[in-house]
């Protein structure tokens, strides 16, 4: 994989939901670079999701920045972000009974000219996104049809038919089982490296991240506690103070360590 540039910064990003309320976020830094999977871990209440929800501009930031592309994100309109990035939710919904076709065809919405009609590139783009992610045998059927697992690629089709730089994902395996964690997994390491794009996951599986991850964000508390390749942040002593247990490494059959809360 060619490391290529930064797409995404966040540069001393501060958040609080009040101003007399103490500051969820911290001085949080970081970057993230095209063609990597950066995870972003840490325990209940350490900022992930508010993390992931400041740079979807969500909610407006204390102080800081998020430059995108290199510029700062709140000089995107709308339609201009949502060229560049994508959302995945934690759990697959839709509003309406659409097929799973026409849910992926939705992520060509900021691409559609001024009429919104589509074009045989959004429908090239829609196919190809449907066929990368496993889901155009289900392309006539409702969400409501499908399991979990089927439903969450259907929602990874939809963002990458947006054809983001930036793929934002919560916790997509967290309902998951084993089989579908993996699948997601390896989707976000293809999306990822030969795309490409910077994938950015907020999981609470370290043994999974560690395995596919090109880098990790560890956060405790709304700081940046680590942040780097998994080998240099799985670290006992780094995973003990973070998660406040005991923690023990286990070498893994393919060389990347095992991390097991004693």
């Amino acid at each position: 994989m060619t490391q290529q540039a930064h797409i995404l910064q966040v540069q001393g990003l501060s958040f609080a939901y009040r101003p007399d309320r103490p500051a969820v976020l911290s001085d949080v830094s970081f970057s993230a670079q095209m063609g990597t999977l950066l995870v972003v871990l840490g325990p209940n209440g350490s900022g992930k999701t508010t993390l992931l929800r400041c740079l979807l501009r969500l909610l407006r930031i204390r102080a800081g920045e998020i430059i995108l592309d290199g510029r700062a994100i709140r000089s995107y309109s709308p339609e201009q972000l949502a060229r560049l990035m994508a959302y995945v939710p934690q759990i697959p919904q839709s509003a309406f009974a659409f097929t799973v076709a026409q849910i992926v065809m939705l992520g060509r919405t900021p691409h559609l000219g001024a009429l919104g009609f589509e074009t045989d590139l959004d429908r090239r783009v829609s196919r190809s996104a449907m066929e990368m992610t496993g889901t155009l045998e289900f392309a006539d059927r409702a969400l409501e049809e499908l399991s979990g697992g089927e439903a969450q690629r259907v929602m990874i089709a939809r963002a990458i038919a947006q054809q983001p730089q930036v793929l934002l994902l919560d916790e997509p395996t967290s309902h998951l089982d084993l089989k579908n964690q993996l699948a997601i997994y390896r989707m976000m390491v293809r999306l990822a490296h030969d795309w490409p794009m910077a994938v950015v996951c907020v999981s609470h599986d370290i043994n999974m991240a560690g395995r596919f991850a090109d880098e990790l964000l560890l956060m405790r508390r709304g700081a940046v506690a680590a942040h780097g390749p998994p080998a240099s942040v799985l670290r006992s002593d780094v995973l003990a103070s973070v998660y406040e247990v005991e923690v023990q490494l286990l070498a893994g059959p393919d060389g990347l360590p095992l991390v097991i809360a004693r």
